[in-house]
């Protein structure tokens, strides 16, 4: 059995955004991991200048084997199933997947394996604050609070509205949610479990090309009464919505409600089904 920890994470195009990732990788205490990093980039757009991460980034090579996987892009859950696959493949035990605009303190390995020993066959989310500059409401905060500024601490499900809130969302870190606890949503962001879960709940639905895929893999999980953990010793820093144009783009949007749909459809009352689906299609839908 590989007692490292696989950590799984998929680009789309913007390969400068795994610069702060990469280095927070490289000054990791415990060296017990694997980096699986899943490119669904278009093949035509790789060219000599801007694409050879084993290459630009051979210093972390030389320190880590890394594993890495082209695929089409058929979304993001696509991506993180590709790379569960392959570190299944080399018989990792352990795993962690997360977004590549984070970044990390040096003892972010050793957290997570803690935490997935300490709660097995559970899935298991951390403390993520808004990278600074990455906030959502900038103008909220003066410049000693930045990088203090909460994005996730723990979640539910609003299932009137078919909603996953984040608890603690734009508050500023007092330690009020330093406490380990069940939670009812962990966001993809960073989301880490054993194998055990897999062969519990199996992959992640493809059928969402982006956002939800997580939340339909926690509602999943606990159809197999396994158990959903917020663990605040687990702290990353997230450049939210790099990969859609930012916070409140059109594309982003675009993605969360048609995601957002496909959820709801598939586990909401069916009041909120309806709701859903007249809102969706009066909007979207030609008339």
């Amino acid at each position: 059995m590989n007692k490292h920890l696989a950590i799984i994470t998929v680009v789309y195009e913007n390969y400068k955004v795994l610069d702060d990732f990469f280095k927070s990788l490289e000054k990791q205490k415990n060296q017990s991991f694997h980096l699986f990093l899943v490119d669904l980039s278009n093949p035509l757009s790789h060219s000599s200048e801007n694409w050879n991460p084993v290459i630009k980034y051979s210093g972390f090579r030389v320190k880590h084997e890394m594993t890495m996987v082209r695929s089409k892009n058929l979304g993001y859950a696509h991506g993180i199933n590709t790379g569960l696959k392959e570190a299944l493949k080399q018989r990792y035990q352990y795993f962690c997947a997360m977004n590549n605009d984070t970044y990390f303190k040096n003892n972010f390995v050793e957290s997570v394996l803690s935490s997935i020993f300490h709660h097995p066959s559970s899935i298991i989310g951390g403390k993520i604050y808004y990278a600074p500059g990455y906030e959502y409401h900038k103008s909220r905060y003066v410049k000693k609070d930045l990088g203090k500024v909460l994005w996730y601490a723990g979640g539910v499900v609003d299932w009137n509205h078919a909603l996953t809130p984040h608890r603690g969302v734009d508050e500023i870190d007092k330690g009020q949610f330093n406490k380990v606890e069940k939670t009812g949503f962990i966001n993809g962001c960073m989301m880490a479990f054993d194998k055990e879960v897999i062969e519990k709940v199996g992959y992640w639905d493809e059928g969402y090309f982006l956002y939800y895929e997580d939340a339909d893999f926690c509602e999943r999980a606990k159809q197999k009464r396994i158990e959903l953990w917020y663990d605040p010793s687990i702290v990353i820093w997230h450049k939210n919505a790099q990969s859609t144009g930012g916070s409140g783009s059109k594309l982003h949007v675009k993605y969360q409600e048609k995601s957002r749909l496909r959820f709801g459809l598939k586990y909401a009352p069916l009041k909120t089904k309806l709701h859903l689906a007249k809102n969706y299609f009066m909007k979207y839908l030609p008339i």
